[in-house]
């Protein structure tokens, strides 16, 4: 009963006014509806938006484009979490509702949770998650890859979805290890992790809507026995150190833990096959800038940069008024929502000079937004470039003449943008 309330919403109500938004003309309504269809129209409405100014207001909001209005609504203290649903008895019906096993967009997970509690969690999560850290995982995420793609090379010549056999494998077997997952309980943490992804996206239909809580369910009752291991028998992984880190002599509490290891695996997850995968196509779809790498290797770190810019993982985010505010000299109201177009700051003309363009050497690719900004940066944001950097690297070292095939598929999410099959053949 609580789950289809919750359901209603979170995922059923907003997908309805969406779809009668869009049905009216509202560009933000459309947009979301093109993201949901999987294609590459959703640019084309980012620039639709573009033009009506910096702020577009729409009949949901308000929606943010330029790059000075993104950040300024990221960083803000105008702006917070949440949505306006939270608000009210629509509010309190969803927290009666709201699931009571963790999720990555439910406190306390860092997505979501505000000062003073964020404050105070993220400085103890970011003791542990030091750029030092994870660039000590750099040689095991490289033997990760060479690992998978030696189980690839058998099937060079024939036709193979990257997504499923190297895009999504690298990074799930990659979080595992972060999560100190004995071998036995890899495959099944994997299973978690592709079955929890989509708990980051807007509109779930109702059956994903509970194949997905009963994922997250299932990871938390093993992530409980896990901690419980984990204490008794700590190792060098991430969460081993999470679960021991104390500030004034106060550590993560068991939800807070739980919580984090929740948003490793589900952002952590989806993202990062998404960078995979966009980047993959991006470089077999300009053979020039490929060869430009390949001339010179330390231009590696910058694909990563470039691909993040140009074909973000994450497409928009959303922050609500605090009070009555301005973004970009208009009025916004308390309680307003505002939609920050990850995508749409990222091609912004005024920051990058032919926006459009996939230039691996562009010197400013790193001021890109594609990670969000203030207090909510991704915390993995160090670690999706690692595993970016590795994976794209790899591949195209080890198949250079790797060929994408038609019957390429975009997944059907309205927040996340990455490819659900990406065919190639292989060519060692």
């Amino acid at each position: 009963m609580r789950s289809a309330v919750h359901w209603g919403v979170a995922h059923g109500l907003p997908t309805l006014l969406l779809r009668r938004a869009a049905d009216r003309g509202d560009l933000q309504a459309q947009l979301i509806r093109v993201g949901s269809l999987g294609t590459d129209d959703v640019f084309g409405l980012v620039e639709a938006i573009r033009s009506r100014g910096p702020i577009y207001r729409s009949r949901i909001g308000h929606v943010a484009t330029s790059h000075a209005a993104v950040r300024h609504v990221l960083t803000s203290d105008d702006f917070r979490t949440g949505l306006p649903t939270s608000q009210g008895p629509m509010g309190r019906i969803s927290r009666w509702a709201a699931p009571t096993t963790l999720h990555p967009v439910e406190p306390p997970s860092l997505l979501v949770t505000e000062p003073p509690d964020h404050t105070r969690y993220r400085r103890l999560v970011t003791r542990v998650f030091t750029m030092r850290a994870v660039e000590r995982l750099r040689e095991r995420t490289e033997e990760i890859a060479a690992d998978l793609l030696d189980a690839l090379e058998p099937r060079a010549g024939g036709a193979v979805d990257l997504v499923g056999a190297y895009c999504a494998q690298l990074p799930v077997t990659v979080i595992a290890e972060v999560l100190g997952v004995p071998e036995r309980d890899r495959a099944r943490v994997l299973d978690f992790g592709s079955a929890a992804a989509p708990s980051l996206d807007l509109g779930l239909g109702l059956r994903r809507y509970r194949s997905v809580s009963r994922a997250l369910a299932e990871f938390d009752a093993w992530l409980g026995h896990h901690l419980d291991h984990l204490r008794r028998h700590p190792g060098d992984d991430l969460l081993s150190q999470l679960v021991a880190v104390r500030d004034d002599g106060a550590g993560l509490s068991e939800t807070e833990l739980k919580a984090t290891a929740g948003l490793v695996l589900a952002a952590g997850f989806e993202t990062t096959v998404n960078l995979l995968g966009n980047g993959i196509a991006l470089l077999h779809d300009h053979p020039d800038e490929r060869a430009r790498v390949v001339a010179d290797p330390p231009l590696w770190t910058n694909v990563v940069e470039e691909a993040l810019r140009l074909d973000p993982p994450v497409l928009l985010t959303g922050r609500m008024a605090v009070r009555d505010t301005e973004v970009a000299g208009q009025p916004v109201r308390a309680g307003t929502m505002v939609t920050a177009i990850l995508a749409g700051a990222n091609r912004d003309p005024d920051v990058f000079e032919d926006p459009t363009r996939f230039d691996v050497a562009r010197a400013n690719a790193r001021e890109h937004i594609a990670f969000s900004a203030g207090r909510h940066h991704c915390l993995g944001a160090q670690l999706a470039r690692l595993e970016g950097e590795v994976g794209l690297r790899a591949i195209w070292r080890r198949f250079p003449d790797l060929r994408l095939e038609p019957g390429a598929r975009r997944r059907e999410t309205r927040i996340l943008r990455g490819f659900e099959t990406l065919p190639a053949t292989l060519r060692p």
